[in-house]
């Protein structure tokens, strides 16, 4: 197993890329500790994880609040002792021109995308240097490489994920801990579901949605997992400050 003997802390492990993310780490051999709002979903995927044979623990956080992220990351070291990934995948979307977007949307998406990975970061990263190093993977976007029409503020923070995963990959590459960015396309999650489905708009509907990638589809949970997977093991042992974008030829166009 891949991840025998390690702790994974992953945020928006409740549900979609990371749900799917903390049941395939676990599978692997990871201690796996969720953090998210919602309790039920959050309780829900460590019961998947441990009727999988896995060992899994929920921690409720609201990562755009400083004391919620150092209670998470604190709460896994008491549990698990340790941290060797920290998956950083909590996030929203908003879809808006920026001339519509008020200042507390702006606020609000800033803090639950880009904000909390500076917060996850900054309580995990002393704990990984003690231990002689680690993995953080932070979740981007097809739009930290490309924009789309109404995602201002969306693409603004995952375009800024990937560069300070980038400057966090220099940082620390002393200390054995790489810093790496998950650049999904649209995935099938209850989040862009509730989104997209029936809905016309700006992005169109789902079908349109789909049709933007040159599969002609949209991906799944589960075809993310091993993409993040990878990054967390050591078989990306020579992988930092990279931007692996599994997103169906979406930015090919």
């Amino acid at each position: 197993m891949r991840l025998a003997g390690k702790t994974a802390l992953i945020t928006g492990g409740n549900s979609g890329i990371g749900k799917a993310s903390a049941i395939l780490f676990a599978k692997e051999g990871a201690n796996v500790m969720i953090a998210a709002r919602d309790a039920a979903s959050g309780e829900a995927t460590v019961s998947a994880i441990k009727h999988a044979g896995g060992t899994g623990e929920f921690l409720r956080t609201d990562v755009a609040k400083s004391d919620d992220c150092r209670r998470a990351v604190d709460g896994t070291l008491e549990r698990f002792g340790r941290i060797d990934v920290l998956f950083n995948n909590a996030g929203m979307a908003l879809v808006k021109p920026l001339h519509e977007t008020t200042e507390e949307e702006w606020d609000r998406i800033f803090a639950t995308n880009l904000k909390s990975v500076y917060l996850m970061c900054k309580f995990t990263v002393p704990h990984m240097i003690a231990a002689g190093g680690g993995s953080i993977i932070n979740t981007g976007s097809q739009l930290s490489m490309v924009a789309a029409p109404s995602f201002a503020a969306y693409c603004a923070t995952k375009g800024a994920i990937v560069n300070l995963s980038r400057a966090m990959a220099l940082d620390y590459a002393k200390h054995n801990i790489r810093v790496n960015t998950l650049c999904p396309g649209a995935v099938a999650t209850p989040l862009l579901l509730n989104q997209f489905a029936g809905k016309e708009g700006p992005q169109g509907n789902l079908q349109h949605l789909a049709d933007l990638h040159p599969m002609g589809r949209i991906g799944q949970p589960e075809e993310l997992a091993p993409a993040a997977l990878f990054l967390a093991c050591g078989e990306a042992s020579f992988v930092t400050g990279a931007a692996l974008v599994v997103d169906g030829g979406y930015i090919a166009w």
